[in-house]
């Protein structure tokens, strides 16, 4: 890390090994801009940023900075799922069908919520192209999923929903709840700074994020790999971005804050109590969204994993050495990790990007420091 470069933010005694590995970060060259936050049993314990928001390094990084979280949006899916089950309005164990009866097509009536969270219900993609302006439009690729037939046996193994889980579990939300998941994030937790539609008066926040150096190595032995990463419908195409950035597409392009996330899924290492010490989620619709629902060879990407609703436990120590914690990686290196045995809930974003899947070294270094510390 140069000179000039500053670390912004705080971190409460005791978590000083935090600051000091996000410092190595930068020292190695791994970073351009970066955040990092954790809270713990309801207080903030670390929040820190440095770097620069654009290519030039002409912008600092600052608390107000924005980014693209990509996958890593998906932990706050599973907790405004969660949320709905607390309030009654959906149970993990009905199935999908019961909320959304076009969905009970093709076979598919006897996936439950729970499957369909945890990337079990065949739906990772869809095997030909879409009309790019489809995919920014929620009704019309939910009305594809309600119509297509699962690409494997439901509940015989997970292969990760890389888009589509964040479609099936907005439906849900529409359905259940009556409003979309960028609604709820903008109206019921409009103090935590993540969006899924960016406001145009956001725009000017979010910060540069140049394309990783290589590709991600992905399973070459999958088509549903190849379906749910590689075919031409997953990627946004010829959309303009402030289409892009507008459309509530919430199993990628949520943007936000470390401490957003670390703060909204506070709940779920908090025995259901968010960071401002409010009773948020029911502790039996936390235990059940932490159940473990699946666990082996994922059918889409290259590692062995447990699913719980929404959330990867750490059995690939993704998320640091902790054996109770869980998580949710995002594209480039975004990461999100709570665990509920130590009250933690903590996240890392940036602008730099890796080719990791999962596990980016820089997170990883990140949450293991955190471990020591508790």
């Amino acid at each position: 890390m140069s000179e000039a470069m500053e670390i912004s933010g705080f971190v409460l005694k005791g978590y000083e090994d935090v600051r000091a590995a996000f410092a190595a970060n930068f020292a190695d060259g791994g970073e351009l801009g970066a955040r990092f936050s954790a809270f713990r049993a309801g207080e903030p314990v670390v929040d820190i940023w440095a770097g620069h928001a654009d290519r030039d390094k002409t912008i600092p990084w600052t608390d107000k900075s924005l980014v693209c979280v990509y996958s890593a949006g998906k932990a706050a899916i599973s907790l405004l799922i969660a949320r709905a089950v607390s309030e009654g309005k959906l149970d993990y164990e009905r199935p999908v069908a019961d909320y959304w009866p076009e969905f009970s097509s093709l076979g598919k009536g006897q996936i439950t919520v729970a499957m369909a969270m945890s990337h079990q219900a065949g739906l990772c993609g869809f095997a030909d192209p879409i009309p790019p302006e489809e995919w920014i439009n929620h009704d019309k690729i939910a009305a594809r999923l309600a119509a297509m037939a699962p690409l494997w046996p439901p509940g015989s193994a997970s292969g990760y929903h890389t888009q589509t889980i964040g479609y099936i579990a907005n439906e849900l939300i529409r359905r259940a709840v009556g409003r979309s998941i960028g609604a709820l994030l903008r109206e019921d937790y409009a103090g935590v700074d993540l969006h899924c539609g960016v406001a145009p008066t956001d725009i000017a926040r979010i910060a540069y994020m140049p394309k990783p150096p290589s590709a991600p190595v992905h399973r070459q032995d999958s088509e549903f790999t190849k379906i749910a990463f590689l075919k031409p419908w997953s990627a946004a195409g010829k959309v303009s971005r402030e289409d892009w950035l507008a459309a509530e597409i919430p199993a990628s392009n949520m943007h936000g804050t470390a401490r957003a996330l670390a703060e909204i899924m506070h709940p779920f290492a908090n025995k259901g109590v968010d960071a401002q010490g409010r009773a948020a989620i029911d502790p039996a619709a936390v235990a059940a969204a932490l159940s473990p629902r699946i666990s082996g060879e994922d059918l889409v990407l290259p590692f062995r994993l447990t699913w719980a609703a929404g959330l990867m436990l750490n059995t690939n120590q993704h998320f640091g050495p902790g054996a109770t914690a869980f998580g949710q990686p995002g594209f480039g290196g975004s990461a999100v990790m709570i665990d509920p045995a130590k009250r933690i809930s903590a996240a890392y974003v940036m602008n730099k990007m890796s080719p990791a899947l999962a596990g980016d070294p820089r997170a990883v270094r990140l949450f293991s420091a955190l471990d020591r510390c508790l």
